[in-house]
């Protein structure tokens, strides 16, 4: 069975106006010295200051992972309420956010080159990792999960906001992310040699400062042997993390099974994926969605079901459908992140009260 592991990023705001914070040193500090003392830590520092990540350990069950999730969760928020701040699983601020860029060459570097881009990247993700046997095999699996991915996208959107307004979309996070010369969906690869010489030819430019900056929807991991996914937000809820992380591993084992079974992966151009990207960021769970297989518009619904349907039998082999089916009916049923926001904005006409309840949510492991 395959191993999987989550990066999500969280925000740093306020506990009592929910503004953001730049209070990631601090919390980094303290979380430093508790593992000098020996206690496991898993942070490190994203590019603003009112950012906070981190990892979990590989996992071979859902979950577990999602136990994990709550728990790093939970050791974030012990941490920035001890330097007056608080963790919301926000994909971006409601309220508005000026740059707090984090001290280091590269991040002063990608500061000077990219102007307003880099500013205004206060934007929290999560990446799903999933093993593969072999950069051959992750490549093979990079090329068939293209169509899928604007699908975890649609479910875990969760950045309705933006600089104290409604952004018209349910991940605005994606609109900015997509900023990036790297960003976003890729063209079919065929071969590892073909992935890497891609990489090599991007870094070539100049136009990227490290590998790191491959900021692809799904790509082959630099520190890992694994397919890195990196199409979804932060998902309010953790039980939405572990839903995505079960999705994820059940394409990877789809993908490496038609690979192996000569099965070639869909032609889509990046044109359409990206089409579809579009689409899954504006609408989240609540509109139509591009069909992976015809990429012609069909309720958000029944392309979520299409997806299950295609991952079925490996959701199966590694017992996850029964969590995955009902995972899925929840969140149709109450709404992704982004539709959770606006419901909260108009129970309490306040963006304030809007981040301070996220907050709770967060910590309080309410679903």
């Amino acid at each position: 069975m395959r191993t999987v592991g989550v990066e999500e990023e969280l925000l740093l705001v306020d506990p009592y106006s929910g503004e953001p914070r730049a209070l990631s040193m601090a919390v980094l500090a303290l979380a430093a010295k508790e593992s000098r003392e020996g206690r496991e830590q898993a942070f490190q520092k994203e590019l603003q200051g009112q950012q906070l990540e981190f990892a979990t350990h590989p996992r071979s069950g859902m979950r577990e992972l999602h136990a994990e999730v709550e728990r790093w969760r939970a050791e974030a928020a012990r941490h920035a309420a001890r330097v007056g701040g608080a963790v919301a699983a926000l994909a971006t601020s409601p309220l508005p956010a000026g740059p707090a860029f984090t001290e280091g060459d590269r991040y002063r570097w990608m500061q000077k080159n990219f102007g307003l881009t880099a500013q205004e990247q206060l934007t929290c993700g999560c990446h799903v990792h999933v093993s593969v046997e072999s950069d051959e095999e992750g490549v093979a699996v990079l090329d068939r999960i293209r169509p899928w991915l604007h699908v975890l996208l649609a479910l875990s959107a969760n950045s309705p906001f933006w600089q104290g307004h409604d952004s018209g979309y349910s991940s605005y996070r994606n609109r900015v992310w997509g900023r990036w010369p790297s960003a976003g969906p890729v063209e079919l690869f065929g071969s590892a040699d073909r992935y890497h010489q891609q990489v090599r030819d991007l870094l070539g430019t100049g136009v990227l400062h490290d590998e790191g900056m491959i900021y692809f929807d799904a790509r082959l991991s630099r520190a890992y042997p694994t397919v890195e996914v990196r199409a979804p937000d932060v998902c309010l809820d953790a039980s939405t993390t572990a839903l995505i992380a079960t999705l994820a591993r059940a394409l990877v084992d789809t993908a490496a099974h038609e690979w192996r079974a000569g099965l070639p992966p869909a032609r889509h151009t990046v044109s359409l994926l990206r089409a579809a990207s579009w689409r899954a960021s504006r609408s989240g769970v609540d509109g139509e969605l591009l069909h992976p297989v015809t990429m012609r518009p069909a309720p958000a619904e029944q392309v979520v079901h299409a997806l299950l349907a295609h991952v079925e039998e490996a959701l199966e082999a590694n017992g996850d459908l029964p969590d995955a089916r009902k995972g899925t009916a929840e969140l149709l049923a109450h709404g992704n992140g982004a539709r959770v926001q606006r419901e909260l904005l108009r129970r309490t006409g306040s963006l304030r009260d809007v981040v301070l309840a996220c907050v709770r949510r967060t910590q309080e492991h309410v679903y």
